[in-house]
């Protein structure tokens, strides 16, 4: 009799596991299909455009400090976009702005709340969704960005969100110089970001510093972000730089982080 309770316990258990497990995928699978959905009619209602911004540079870099074999005389060259973000604002007041990130699926418009915690599961509707959005920390300003703006997103399998950018450890990814910029739009001013560091590393919080007191604390800082780079990106970082944080969850245990320098900007 007690080996069949054994049995018979060991089975509610599996089934316990098995029936939990079905849950998650199953909801999981119905928050990418709506995630998805909405990825698609934003795509669809937002106008995106290119600009010719060689006239209406504002200067960012000491470009006397910059050396000839840096990539940042290609990067720019390269024109800024500009997104009308009429539309996304109706449908969500919390946007402030739009990534797009080269050889990846990052294109989307990004949101801002007065917390770190809403956007990790709620879709750019304000409606519950596990798959989340991609947010700015609530600490950093889209009207003056800050010495390290932070966006954050979940790192979806299905590519979605910040899943994509595990792509930029693939040796295509780091052999096309072309894919190391971001180009970020807001309502204000259209941006160019030079990358500069990639890494895994353990869940930690010491790259998520948004201000410093000192010129030599932001330098200590952003040659900790070089130094951690598994890549190298030819490029150095300065005391006036501002630099764009990308971070995301690898596994359970780490976070895969993505840094990039301001280069070029121009008023709207």
């Amino acid at each position: 009799k007690w080996k069949n309770c054994i049995l018979t316990l060991v089975f509610i258990i599996f089934l316990i596991i098995f029936m939990i497990s079905s849950i998650n995928i199953i909801s999981w699978i119905i928050s990418s299909n709506e995630s998805k959905k909405q990825i698609n009619e934003i795509n669809k209602n937002t106008n995106i455009i290119e600009i010719n911004d060689k006239n209406d540079i504002e200067s960012i870099i000491d470009e006397s400090k910059i050396e000839e074999s840096d990539p940042y005389w290609d990067y720019i060259k390269m024109n800024l976009i500009s997104v009308d973000f009429e539309e996304l604002k109706i449908q969500n007041e919390d946007t402030v702005g739009w990534i797009q990130v080269n050889g990846t699926n990052i294109n989307y418009p990004f949101v801002q709340t007065n917390n770190n915690t809403f956007y990790l599961n709620h879709s750019f509707n304000k409606k519950y969704n596990t798959a989340g959005w991609v947010f700015m920390d609530y600490r950093n300003s889209i009207n003056e960005f800050d010495k390290n703006t932070i966006l954050y997103a979940h790192g979806r399998i299905d590519k979605t969100m910040f899943g994509s950018l595990k792509q930029v450890f693939n040796s295509n990814w780091l052999s096309n110089s072309s894919n190391h910029v971001i180009k970020l739009s807001t309502k204000k001013e259209n941006t160019l970001w030079q990358v500069f560091s990639i890494y895994k590393i353990l869940t930690t919080n010491d790259y998520l510093k948004t201000k410093f007191k000192t010129n030599s604390e932001f330098m200590e800082f952003g040659n900790m972000l070089l130094q951690r780079s598994s890549f190298d990106f030819k490029t150095s970082i300065d005391k006036n730089d501002k630099i764009l944080t990308l971070s995301t969850c690898y596994n359970s245990n780490e976070k895969i982080v993505l840094h990039a320098k301001l280069i070029k900007k121009i008023k709207r």
